[in-house]
């Protein structure tokens, strides 16, 4: 018996862990600077279907199943994206919306190729960690769930953006 599957799941809940101290740290710097929060509505919801995703697969994933080593490689290659947008965004990285009215918009890194990078790297990190481990009914739930919830963000960020010198 291995317990493979459960060290990764709770790897994955200790990374998240550690991003939302960086998240807090990174928003309490830029809103003691005159930066302030838009769309905290949608948040808990954001953060209730990050805990359900985790919990979902810690209770459904067998401690002997098997991992789908093709399926880790994406996985671990979306770590790699998620990296890449924290380091580009730098102290303006964090998980919730913070509106930084003088700053320009991000144009490098990922953000040279799509608007919202972080958002495509989460919707492939909830389809594809299940994955890893066969739980497709997971991937597809969860999923859907964080695609209603990232409509709704997607378009709060926007018009957040749209206020920013070049977000027009």
């Amino acid at each position: 018996m291995t317990l493979v599957p459960h060290w990764l799941i709770a790897l994955v809940a200790l990374q998240r862990l550690l991003e939302l101290v960086l998240s807090r740290r990174n928003a309490s710097r830029l809103l003691a600077t005159g930066a302030y929060e838009v769309g905290a509505n949608h948040y808990p919801l954001l953060v209730l279907m990050h805990v359900g995703w985790l919990a979902a697969l810690w209770t459904t994933v067998p401690p002997s199943a098997a991992i789908a080593w093709p399926w880790f490689a994406l996985y671990l290659l979306l770590q790699c994206g998620r990296a890449w947008v924290m380091l580009t965004l730098g102290r303006y990285w964090t998980t919730r919306i913070i509106q930084v009215p003088s700053a320009p918009l991000v144009r490098g890194g990922p953000y040279r190729f799509i608007r919202h990078p972080n958002y495509a790297i989460v919707c492939g990190e909830i389809a594809v960690l299940p994955l890893v481990f066969g739980q497709w009914p997971l991937a597809l739930i969860f999923s859907i769930l964080n695609g209603a919830v990232l409509v709704w963000r997607i378009q709060v960020e926007n018009a957040a953006l749209a206020a920013r010198p070049g977000g027009g």
